[in-house]
Parts: C-alpha cells; sequence; structure tokens
C-alpha cells in the first residue's frame, strides 16, 4: 500500500525503498563523509591501505537485503559519485568498498568533478526514489549527519532538478569497473 503524505516524513528509508517499484538512484558530490557506522572500517582502511569486503560486518548486514530485496521486485537501483582528483583518502575507500554496492545488486558510476561544472546540481546528496519522492541528506562540514539529517519532498521542482541532474551526471559517468582513482 503506497505510503500518505505523514508515513512518508516518519518513514525509515527501509520502509521508503520498500514501496519502491521501479528506480532508486541515489547522487552523492562529497569528498569526505565522517558517518558513525563506517568509522572503524575506515580507520582500519587508512592504517592499512585493505578495505574490509565482509558483508557480514559494518552497515551492510543492513544494507545489503534492503537492496536485494529491492533489486528482487525489479527496482533499477543506480549510485552516481561525483569525485574530485586526485581523490580523497575517503573516496579511495570508498572506492574500495564498492564491489559490495555492486553486490548487493547496484549499478555505480563515477565522475570526475571537473567534468561536473556544467550541470545545474542541487545543493545536497540525495535519493529518488520512483522519480516522485527526493530524500535530501544534510551533513555537517566535517562530514557526519547533521541533527536534521534527512528532509524529504514531492515537490515537482525539486523533483525535476534531481531526475535531471542525475541522469546528466549518470551519461557522463564512468562504469566503477572501469574507473580508476587517483591518488594525490
Amino acid at each position: 500500500m503506497p505510503l500518505n503524505a505523514q508515513q512518508l516524513n516518519t518513514a525509515t528509508f527501509a520502509e521508503l525503498l520498500a514501496e519502491t517499484r521501479h528506480t532508486a538512484v541515489h547522487l552523492e558530490m562529497r569528498d569526505l563523509y565522517a558517518v558513525g557506522d563506517e568509522a572503524d572500517d575506515y580507520a582500519a582502511f587508512l592504517r592499512t591501505g585493505v578495505p574490509n569486503l565482509d558483508p557480514a560486518r559494518s552497515f551492510w548486514p543492513q544494507w545489503m537485503p534492503l537492496v536485494k530485496d529491492a533489486v528482487a521486485r525489479g527496482v533499477v537501483m543506480r549510485r552516481a559519485r561525483i569525485v574530485s582528483e586526485p581523490v580523497t583518502d575517503y573516496i579511495r575507500y570508498e572506492h574500495a568498498i564498492t564491489p559490495l554496492n555492486l553486490l548487493a545488486g547496484e549499478d555505480v558510476r563515477w565522475l570526475p568533478r571537473r567534468s561536473a561544472s556544467d550541470i545545474a546540481l542541487p545543493g545536497n546528496d540525495f535519493w529518488l526514489l520512483d522519480g516522485r519522492l527526493v530524500q535530501f541528506h544534510h551533513f555537517t562540514g566535517a562530514g557526519d549527519w547533521a541533527s536534521d539529517g534527512k528532509e524529504r519532498t514531492t515537490d515537482p521542482a525539486a523533483v525535476a532538478l534531481c531526475q535531471a541532474a542525475f541522469e546528466t551526471v549518470w551519461k557522463r559517468a564512468v562504469p566503477h569497473e572501469k574507473y580508476t582513482v587517483q591518488a594525490p
């Protein structure tokens, strides 16, 4: 059953994704995220240079079933990342763990920031579900979730901006398998 307006604001992302039937696209535009659920794995990567690709660790046990269930229902899940080059240590880490996104069923592409200069982009990362609901993500300057970490809207102008931005980025972006990170 589709969620009503109040439920859209109070539902978890898992509940929103469970209601998604066609597409779920995610645009990431930051060069650093410092969210708590990946802090230990990121710190270990910085020490060793080796990513933890165990899907039973960190946030993956919660994320992978959500994606696999959505993909099994026929939802196409795409994730695009706009990154500065040479990349930050965080982006090297993110690139190294992306095989887990792919294993779950996401398609991931990377766009060097210099190739995004003429794209109208929203001010925040977002998920766009079924081309009708945008969930913006708010972060602090240090990369952790802001106190109002998520904002949802079905406003047609916001949806149109996010749809156009994502599709333009996607067309220009490099598939994960072909993108090589350029470290400093």
